[in-house]
């Protein structure tokens, strides 16, 4: 990424991640004593009519612990291994079990799973090699460029589990080639709309795979446990696909029109300049060879899962499959690379863990019906029609990025209040849940957003104004056609 911090270095400014608002560091100061006054005064209050004490409990303990989670003022792991703690100690479960065993969640394991792949396929360059070879190839104009650029942004999603990793991967290319265009940073329209459709091609190609970000797994998780769902790798790429790819087209000649690119020379010394970065790569390594086989082999069984029973006389399940895949990327001779070179971020697996912990106990206590119970009499929800509550939620849940910075926060707010909602209106929880799920990955108004948002905002090709008027088109067009999708194309599908 030598590239990026060359370029801030040029245009005189850092990463909006280093610069925190006064915002923030309000949040911070504050987060710590307003946990722990909330969480007291919700504990020792009296008791609702229609909450159970238990579940009161469980309300104290989830509420203190979602005021840190969004404040921060310590690191998101360690509230919910005071969560975890503290579930049990004050009687909110009645067995430590219900708290402690969320680590062995299935979830967690594919969690793992897909951190390793991920780290397979960026030690073996297979990534790199595939982007280059497409942009070398079928990159004839600047126009072709950028939608192939959207493409293997689609592409890599499905092989390289990592939103982040796939903007580190990216970004270096797109510099290459607006190098050799002699895009001037702040000037640039194409490089302007290349570094944006970057942005939200790698958010939206996310929100169509499953495995391609840790939040969809851990929305999976709360789906099928919480709503009695059985979603699957297939069923959220049958589902999700569709409307990413959608949303993407229009967004992609939007683009086009809202930052006019014109001709802007030097694409055949582009093709010329990552044709030289192509052949430095040489010829196929053996441990690109294993990646490259590993993942399509993962892939495959992923997408025959419907199979397996009669194929095998037993089932495959997508976490067993992911473990699978990790499994043969490790192994002496037969994969390439060792347990320290996988890069698995503990700290989110923690996080995950707690955050289903204090979840599930609020769901199976009562209390998070009780509070939907609450929010649906107040807001009149009752009164809707229930097509009406289906679209409410899905730009509630497009738009609360603005709120909520992180994917995995907002999963963890949102998802099970959703089903909770669900549940209190007589409306399937799955279909409603896994709509909103699938927003989820639309982190992509401001900079400090997500952190593809900074690595590309880094390159000084972009203002933040240019980035808010884009995202404000692509989110309100991406919740209007997973709205449609749900009165249509899940109806199809069977969800």
């Amino acid at each position: 990424m030598s590239e990026v911090h060359a370029s801030e270095e040029k245009n005189g400014k850092e990463p909006p991640s280093d610069k925190k608002s006064k915002v923030e560091e309000t949040m911070k100061k504050i987060g710590i004593p307003l946990a722990i006054l909330v969480a007291l005064l919700l504990f020792f209050m009296p008791t609702p009519e229609g909450l159970g004490v238990e579940a009161q409990r469980a309300l104290a303990i989830f509420t203190g612990a979602l005021i840190l989670w969004i404040t921060t003022p310590i690191p998101i792991y360690l509230t919910s291994i005071i969560a975890i703690l503290l579930l049990p100690l004050v009687g909110a479960v009645k067995d430590q079990g219900v708290a402690f065993g969320t680590l062995g969640f299935d979830v967690i394991w594919l969690m793992v799973a897909a951190f390793i792949l991920t780290s397979a396929m960026v030690k073996s360059n297979m990534g790199r090699r595939l982007s280059l070879w497409m942009i070398t190839k079928f990159g004839k104009t600047p126009k072709r460029t950028l939608f192939l650029l959207v493409v293997i942004n689609f592409i890599l999603a499905f092989f390289v589990p990592s939103t982040t990793a796939r903007a580190t991967l990216m970004v270096p290319i797109c510099l290459i080639l607006l190098e050799v265009y002699k895009a001037i940073p702040g000037k640039s329209r194409l490089g302007k709309t290349m570094m944006l459709q970057g942005v939200q091609a790698d958010a939206l190609a996310t929100s169509g795979v499953m495995t391609a970000t840790s939040g969809n797994i851990i929305a999976v998780g709360f789906i099928n446990e919480q709503a009695g769902g059985h979603i699957g790798y297939m069923d959220w790429l049958l589902a999700s696909m569709p409307t990413a790819i959608i949303t993407m087209t229009i967004t992609f000649f939007i683009g086009l029109k809202l930052f006019s690119v014109n001709s802007e020379t030097g694409i055949n010394n582009a093709r010329d300049t990552l044709k030289e970065e192509l052949d430095k790569l040489g010829r196929f390594s053996l441990a690109e060879k294993k990646a490259l086989a590993i993942f399509i082999f993962t892939v495959l069984l992923w997408a025959t899962g419907d199979y397996h029973q009669g194929w095998f006389g037993f089932e495959i399940s997508t976490e067993q499959t992911a473990v699978l895949g990790a499994l043969l990327c490790l192994l002496p001779r037969v994969g390439m690379m060792t347990w320290k070179e996988a890069n698995i971020k503990w700290e989110l697996m923690i996080f995950a863990a707690g955050a289903y912990a204090v979840g599930n106990a609020l769901d199976k206590s009562g209390g998070a019906e009780w509070i939907i119970g609450k929010v649906v009499d107040a807001l009149g929800l009752e009164h809707m029609n229930h097509a009406l509550v289906y679209i409410c939620v899905i730009f509630l849940s497009m738009y609360s990025h603005l709120i909520f910075t992180s994917k995995t926060v907002r999963v963890t707010i949102l998802i099970p209040a959703f089903i909770a909602l669900a549940k209190t209106l007589g409306i399937d929880p799955v279909p409603l849940a896994l709509a909103a799920a699938m927003t989820m990955t639309y982190t992509i108004t401001l900079p400090p957003h997500s952190k593809v948002n900074t690595i590309y905002f880094g390159t000084g090709y972009f203002s933040v104004w240019d980035q808010v008027k884009y995202a404000i088109v692509t989110c309100f067009i991406g919740a209007s056609v997973i709205s449609l999708a749900v009165f249509t194309w899940f109806k199809v599908i069977g969800i």
